[in-house]
Order: structure tokens, then C-alpha cells, then sequence
């Protein structure tokens, strides 16, 4: 399948070096090494799917462009619409288009998600009563020093969309309302520092997420009726 990627920064030098020769064009308004500036400016017949690593503001309307053009979008996470009717129409424009569209949560493909996962669904642990996930890294004067990235929600879009889809991705459909627990702006003028709390669900769930970490670090202890289960650091991390 051929690529062209969209946003020639972090992640998108990451998605050129795997796709390889897969990648016919790259795209960055201002980054010089892109070989474009615009989508618009590709050659249509020359690509069958785009890669898209933009800042969030700028994700849907190219979704709408790609899949008007019948290309199928791995856009990173997280995708967040002003509306839900927002999302609703672009999964329909895709579904009349035939393309896929995916979102590009990867920790999903951690051996230890995986493992915990298969071992939820087995009832080995019998109930569940609560789950505990902590996730933080040091990329705060990085977010702050970005021309784009320090602002809006900040950590809880960056690293708290990795959470909410992880609870999803294990336990289902999370019930109950959300509880803010925490939100500080300790050292950006985005938050680099929040702490959410689903005590209605089963299991009660808390999520807290920093920027602040002076060592990349992840943990997870879900609390059970036959027994616990933790997870201790990322792959990634080595």
C-alpha cells in the first residue's frame, strides 16, 4: 500500500522510517524536508492511503479531504470532534467512500496489555474491584518549548487519551460519570498534571497522568476477588 504522510515532526519521521518505500511523498507545511506543503498539491492516483501526524485541530478536515479523495486515514491519537455529530458524519463519509479509517492507539499492541487483557477475559481474577493506572513521562519543557503543543487540555488529551482507551480495551464500555480529580498546571500553561476517578464502574477505575516524571514510567494494579495483577513499565521503554 502506498503512503503519503501528513506532518513531517516526531511522529511522522517515526511512520517514514517503518513505511519505508511504502512512503511516496511526505507533506509539512514548514518543515523543509517534507516534499510537499499541502495534501492537495499529491498526486491523487499516485497514493492509496494517508498518514496523518497534525496537531488535533487540524485532523478533520484533512480526514474529509482523504476520504473524499476514497484514501484510508491512520490518524494518531487522539481523534476528538467538536461534536459527536462531527465523528458520525465522518464515519459515514468513509462508509459511502469504502475506505477504513483508524486510530492509532498502539499500546493496545503491548504484550502486557495483551497478557492483562486475555487474563480479564478469562474471570480468572474472578470480580474485580479496582484498577489503578499511572502514566508519566518528562516531556513537559518539550511540550513547553513546542510552537503548537503547549495549550488546550494538554496532558489529558496526550497521555490520558492512552488511559480512557486502555479501561475501554479491557473492561468494555466504562459506566458512571467522570470525576476531575486533579488538574495543575505546575510548570506549562497547559495541564501537565491530572488525575481522574470512574468510582461507579465496575471495577472503580483511576487514571493519573503527568508531564512532571523525571523517568519515564507506567504502572497498573488491578485489585481482585482470587488475586491482583500488575504491570510495570512499557516495552518501548526497554
Amino acid at each position: 500500500m502506498r503512503v503519503v504522510i501528513v506532518g513531517l515532526g516526531t511522529q511522522g519521521y517515526k511512520r517514514k522510517r517503518i513505511a519505508g518505500s511504502s512512503c511516496i511523498a511526505t507533506v509539512d507545511p514548514i518543515n523543509q524536508d517534507a516534499d510537499y506543503k499541502h495534501l492537495s498539491q499529491v498526486p491523487a492516483a499516485e497514493y492509496d492511503a494517508v498518514l496523518l501526524c497534525v496537531p488535533d485541530s487540524e485532523k478533520i478536515a484533512l480526514m474529509r479531504i482523504s476520504i473524499s479523495k476514497k484514501k484510508h486515514v491512520l490518524v494518531e491519537k487522539p481523534l476528538w470532534g467538536n461534536t459527536e455529530e462531527e465523528l458520525r458524519n465522518i464515519e459515514a463519509l468513509s462508509n459511502k467512500n469504502g475506505v477504513l479509517i483508524y486510530t492509532a492507539y498502539n499500546h493496545r499492541f503491548e504484550p502486557s496489555f495483551t497478557k492483562m487483557k486475555t487474563l480479564i477475559e478469562s474471570g480468572k481474577l474472578g470480580n474485580l474491584y479496582n484498577c489503578r493506572i499511572f502514566y508519566g513521562n518528562g516531556t513537559a519543557k518539550l511540550v513547553r518549548n513546542s510552537s503548537w503543543r503547549d495549550k488546550g487540555t494538554g496532558v489529558l488529551f496526550d497521555l490520558g487519551s492512552h488511559l480512557l482507551d486502555t479501561a475501554k480495551y479491557w473492561f468494555g464500555d466504562i459506566k458512571g460519570k467522570l470525576d476531575l480529580i486533579s488538574i495543575n498546571r505546575f510548570e506549562n500553561k497547559s495541564p501537565d498534571h491530572a488525575a481522574l476517578l470512574f468510582q461507579e464502574n465496575k471495577p472503580r477505575i483511576e487514571l493519573e497522568m503527568t508531564l512532571l516524571s523525571w523517568k519515564n514510567h507506567f504502572s497498573c494494579d488491578i485489585f481482585a476477588e482470587h488475586g491482583s495483577a500488575h504491570i510495570k513499565s512499557l516495552c518501548k521503554w526497554g
